[in-house]
């Protein structure tokens, strides 16, 4: 009896190992659903029907697979925002840069490999603005036997903010292209897919937090939006922010939070006031003229449990103006790594790749002044004065298989010409960018120092730049134009937030910091969809290590496939490129 107990006992702790180590598997089927929102009702693309997106739930370390399946009418791209993808970038998203779309009828299956991350992170479609729809969260607990930092909330729930569009998204995207303009902001903010009480045949479905005092609950706050930064607060509530990109923090208190699209944060709310119902809400941070932006506001309802009679209208929370940016540069400078025995950090100390790196709105000239754009030219943005152009080809394939004329190898360390950034006046053909697809190569373990710098060309913004493959330090951050005498004087390099989307400042520099240590193709771009598809985008190529760890996989054998008439390359020519710039040397058949 003994010893088929000590037998059962076996086969229960080998079926509970075997399942804790196998790979989660989920099914993703993009389709048109309907959805009515402020009064009017039109098909949006979806994962499974739902928007937001299914939540994904894993833990530190777990590798996941998700299936994607197109049932759509338009190609799409799905990308895991925030995880590092350790020499997997096939399986990353962005369209052409580490993939071809996934076309209607298709299928893909991606592989999802986490690491260190371990918090909230999300994730979306990268193909056009699909992401406007096509989202979800992706939850990270702690790995199996461990714990929060913190106290363990009494619950938690994800915050997804979001925008409305009345207008199909896809045509918002094709009048921008078409006519260059600036093209149309969004009609409404969602909390969690509803827009909220301020907004017409929305009060019935207003997403509602029910809590009970005296508990703590975990915030989980996602910014979906496709355009905007945005201020969030919940009234008479203070929140304990925490962590942020999947990384833990130093606790600080605040009243508000400022979050750019692409980032996540999160918080803990006490449920500590009297039994009432309280707004939750959030609005547009932005330095853009009023007029041209959404100003609307969308709102939440925290609703305390428990007998009592709530106000007439919940109590409303105080936001900062919308175009504050100290309020915003200061929220960012609060933010500081946990840094402690559990939670190290390893900032790069020892520079070998420095990076300065100009981010700027332009414009392009129009045949006859036809444009939507200032004096009839077309809207364009630059990192460096290069204006990003999305190859046919994705760039990933076409270095792994040195396929030429995808791209090129001479990405500017620094801008070609330096001035004042920040100046009011510039000479008009300061405004006109190179458009190209130019690539910068990284050294693999090469540690980089990456300033960002925005300038007032044209009309000055925040940035908020978001960096595949790689989470990173923010070591500094300021206004004005980057000093290198006195600003790195000022870096934090005792505990910065290790990030993967920041907000650079607008008229202003932040500094970052990471190692080069993940081979394969990544994408650096800013997370207003509208700017990155007006070319404010960079590639790195971090070349092959000498191990085989650190050197790039093949790619799956379902990729989806490429339609591109590129020419084939020989072993012998791409020998002649030098083996620093090709992984491989294969001859495509």
């Amino acid at each position: 009896m003994k010893v088929f107990t000590s037998q059962l006992l076996g086969f229960f702790l080998f079926f509970f190992f075997y399942h804790r180590q196998a790979w989660a598997h989920y099914k993703f089927v993009v389709k048109e659903v309907p959805y009515t929102r402020l009064c009017s009702t039109k098909n949006i693309l979806t994962v499974n029907g739902q928007f937001p997106g299914p939540t994904l739930y894993v833990h530190r370390g777990d590798t996941i697979v998700v299936d994607v399946y197109n049932g759509g009418k338009y190609n799409i791209t799905i990308h895991w925002h925030g995880v590092t993808q350790p020499r997997n970038p096939w399986t990353d998203g962005p369209e052409y840069i580490t993939q071809c779309p996934i076309q209607p009828g298709a299928k893909f299956r991606q592989k999802i490999i986490l690491t260190t991350e371990e918090g909230t992170l999300w994730w979306h479609a990268h193909s056009d603005w699909t992401r406007a729809t096509v989202h979800g969260a992706m939850i990270i607990y702690p790995k199996w036997g461990t714990t929060y930092p913190f106290p363990k909330p009494d619950a938690e729930i994800s915050i997804i903010l979001g925008d409305w569009w009345k207008q199909d998204i896809k045509k918002v995207l094709d009048e921008l292209l078409l006519f260059g303009g600036e093209g149309n902001y969004s009609d409404a903010f969602t909390i969690n897919g509803q827009p909220g009480d301020l907004y017409p045949c929305s009060k019935q479905d207003t997403f509602r937090l029910k809590v009970e005092r005296g508990l703590t609950y975990l915030l989980r706050i996602i910014n979906s939006a496709v355009q905007d930064m945005l201020f969030f607060a919940i009234a008479d509530h203070n929140v304990t922010v925490v962590g942020s990109d999947a990384s833990y923090l130093k606790p600080f208190k605040r009243s508000f939070i400022v979050i750019s699209p692409g980032q996540t944060i999160d918080v803990l709310l006490e449920a500590n006031q009297n039994p009432n119902h309280y707004y939750m809400a959030a609005k547009s941070y932005t330095v853009a003229a009023e007029g041209v932006f959404d100003n609307t506001t969308t709102t939440a309802i925290v609703e305390y449990s428990g007998n009592y009679t709530p106000s007439s209208l919940p109590v409303f929370p105080y936001l900062p103006y919308y175009n504050n940016t100290l309020a915003s540069v200061n929220f960012t400078a609060s933010l500081r790594s946990l840094a402690d025995k559990e939670h190290p950090i390893d900032v790069p100390m020892e520079i070998n790749t420095h990076l300065f790196y100009t981010l700027s709105m332009n414009t392009f000239p129009c045949p006859n002044k036809s444009c939507a754009g200032p004096n009839g030219t077309r809207l364009l943005a630059s990192v460096n004065n290069i204006s990003f152009v999305n190859p046919e080809f994705d760039i990933l394939e076409a270095y792994y298989y040195c396929i030429p004329g995808v791209f090129g190898i001479r990405f500017p360390d620094f801008p070609l010409l330096f001035y004042d950034f920040t100046a009011e006046y510039y000479p008009l053909n300061f405004e006109i960018p190179t458009r190209g697809t130019e690539v910068k190569i990284l050294d693999y373990n090469s540690t980089v120092e990456l300033v960002f710098q925005g300038t007032n060309l044209l009309l000055g913004s925040d940035h908020p730049m978001h960096l595949h493959g790689f989470s990173f330090y923010v070591v500094g951050v300021g206004l004005g134009n980057f000093d290198n005498e006195k600003d790195p004087l000022t870096y934090n390099l005792v505990d910065p937030p290790l990030q993967n989307t920041i907000i650079v400042p607008v008229d202003g520099w932040l500094t970052i910091r990471f190692k080069a240590n993940n081979p394969g193709v990544w994408y650096l771009h800013c997370h207003f969809d509208r700017h990155m598809v007006w070319g404010m985008d960079a590639v790195f190529i971090v070349k092959n290590g000498k191990s085989p760890e650190a050197k790039l996989p093949p790619p799956p054998n379902d990729m989806p496939p490429c339609y591109y008439k590129a020419v084939p390359i020989t072993s012998k020519v791409a020998n002649s490129l030098g083996p620093d710039i090709c992984p491989i040397h294969v001859e495509i058949k």
